[in-house]
């Protein structure tokens, strides 16, 4: 069984973007996401630069969960955002920066969702230590609001308690 253990952060600031080792655009788009009653998983659809896959993970929105994912040609990924995905598309670009032992993947978000600017780590063991680089900010794994699957229904430009100076200043 495939699972994934991810710890999502605030960004301080941008000193982060000085250690970049890896840039991707990604588009991803959900044939289900997992936020109507009865269902189990979210079914995405991500094109990052010119790879495709497909990823099925279980809705539970916490730092552990079922992870599936596969590859598929990029012109039925295409094909399928344009078809099926509906406005169901988050837009971001997405930064690998390593720090200590991990990779630090650092999104920024596009179109609906431009402003959010999140910090992500993949862990082997919930309870595995990492070093926590300078730039990264408040942990905030357990809101619902930080995960893609809620960005789809509730896009951060239409929050209005929050904007990316308060994100960023956490």
């Amino acid at each position: 069984m495939g699972i994934e253990i991810e710890r999502k952060f605030f960004l301080k600031n941008d000193d982060w973007k000085a250690q970049v080792t890896k840039k991707h655009v990604i588009k991803q788009g959900y044939l289900q996401s997992g936020l109507e009653a009865g269902q189990k998983s979210s079914v995405r659809i991500r094109i990052s630069d010119d790879t495709a896959n497909i990823n099925i993970k279980s809705v539970d929105m916490t730092m552990v969960r079922q992870e599936f994912e596969y590859a598929i040609p990029l012109i039925d990924a295409e094909q399928l955002l344009a078809s099926l995905c509906d406005d169901s598309v988050i837009s971001k670009i997405r930064y690998h920066i390593p720090h200590g032992r991990h990779l630090w993947e650092v999104d920024i978000f596009e179109g609906e969702n431009a402003g959010l600017q999140m910090a992500e780590i993949e862990l082997n063991r919930l309870d595995e230590a990492f070093d926590k680089p300078p730039w990264v900010g408040e942990e905030v794994s357990d809101d619902k609001r930080y995960y893609n699957i809620y960005l789809l229904k509730h896009p951060f430009k239409m929050w209005s308690n929050l904007n990316s100076d308060t994100i960023l200043s956490k």
